[in-house]
């Protein structure tokens, strides 16, 4: 039994029910294909807290505060808490904001992709192709010494803000104040009830923390060192999140159905889905995790993913105050422009950040 029991059939498990729980949200009210994405959420509590004014994304996405504090009951647990930062701090945070942006090209972090193509759309393809050639350009400055530098421990209290911040904002998402934006048409006003989310979010982060699922760096393992565990969490989640699609009869509605064109909230522009996952696939590496990694870390006393994550929200605001995001219309008048300035960077970033022999 002992050998049945390792490590990697927990993190299997673990994405099936990731996988199934995704798309249980959709049916307890989360926008449909958009069970659970991470850039989205971000973005719809940054547009909440009247950071970005499009009106059809606002609304504090319980889950994601969730995510963070089931990371944070884990890692409390099982004496994995550790306050530590001091690793780049302002490259972090313009990373997480170009991660961000690139997310929002497309439409969907890492884990909507598969979401989405679970559901029938295939500019997930696009999308996960894009992602796994940012991925790659991102291995490549691995070999040759990219480094952000190395954190070192810190006071707990700063480890702490993070969490503290995820309460204040479950705080004003039961008290509703006048002064939080909130959908009334749009993704936005879709959402499952408030302590379904919460009760969700949690499951996953607790999950997530013990089994380090990572959704860039099982695509990152795989192809540096041809380790196929974190990756294997990523196979389990897209089955799971396709077999229960058919298993509710998703597909039977209007908004599930295989293609590229006429999917929800979705832009079919082939070109920009691509260099958009690129971007996130290239920043995600660098930062050493996807959009949820960071959050999961920030739950274990990681400032330095708690920069990134300010970064993600800052890029939230910027993209559609800014005419960057991407809508069911097509891409944003100036997306083309933010991923290609964001590419930029980041490759100057890998050239620059290389340690020293």
């Amino acid at each position: 039994m002992s050998r049945l029991w390792t490590t990697r059939t927990w993190i299997i498990l673990g994405g099936l029910a990731f996988g199934v729980l995704a798309t249980l949200l959709t049916r307890w009210g989360n926008p449909p294909n958009m069970g659970i994405c991470v850039a989205c959420f971000w973005r719809d509590i940054a547009g909440a807290l009247g950071l970005q004014r499009a009106e059809v994304v606002q609304y504090i996405r319980p889950e994601i505060m969730g995510f963070l504090l089931g990371a944070l009951v884990s890692a409390s647990v099982f004496g994995e808490f550790r306050s530590r930062g001091g690793s780049s701090p302002i490259i972090r945070f313009f990373l997480g904001m170009f991660m961000m942006i690139g997310a929002l090209v497309f439409l969907g972090c890492p884990i909507r992709a598969l979401v989405r193509l679970a559901g029938g759309d295939l500019n997930g393809i696009t999308a996960l192709a894009g992602l796994v050639f940012g991925v790659f350009i991102g291995i490549l400055f691995l070999k040759r010494g990219y480094t952000l530098g190395r954190s070192v421990n810190m006071s707990p209290v700063a480890g702490w803000i993070m969490p503290l911040c995820m309460v204040f904002l479950i705080f004003l998402a039961i008290s509703n104040p006048s002064f939080i934006f909130s959908s009334t048409v749009g993704p936005g006003s879709l959402h499952a009830a408030l302590w379904i989310s919460l009760i969700a979010g949690l499951f996953v982060g607790f999950v997530a923390q013990r089994t380090r699922m990572c959704f860039v760096g099982g695509w990152r393992d795989l192809i540096l060192i041809r380790d196929t565990h974190l990756f294997s969490g990523i196979v389990a989640f897209f089955i799971a999140a396709l077999v229960s699609n058919y298993a509710l009869g998703n597909f039977s509605s209007e908004l599930y159905h295989w293609g590229f064109e006429g999917q929800y909230v979705a832009s079919t522009n082939h070109l920009w889905n691509f260099l958009g996952m690129t971007l996130v696939g290239l920043t995600a590496t660098f930062l050493g995790g996807c959009p949820l990694r960071q959050i999961i870390l920030s739950g274990e006393g990681d400032i330095d993913a708690a920069t990134t994550i300010l970064g993600l929200v800052a890029g939230g605001a910027f993209a559609h105050n800014f005419l960057l995001a991407s809508s069911s219309k097509g891409v944003g008048a100036f997306g083309p422009v933010a991923v290609i300035v964001g590419l930029v960077f980041t490759l100057v970033i890998g050239f620059l950040m290389r340690e020293k022999t």
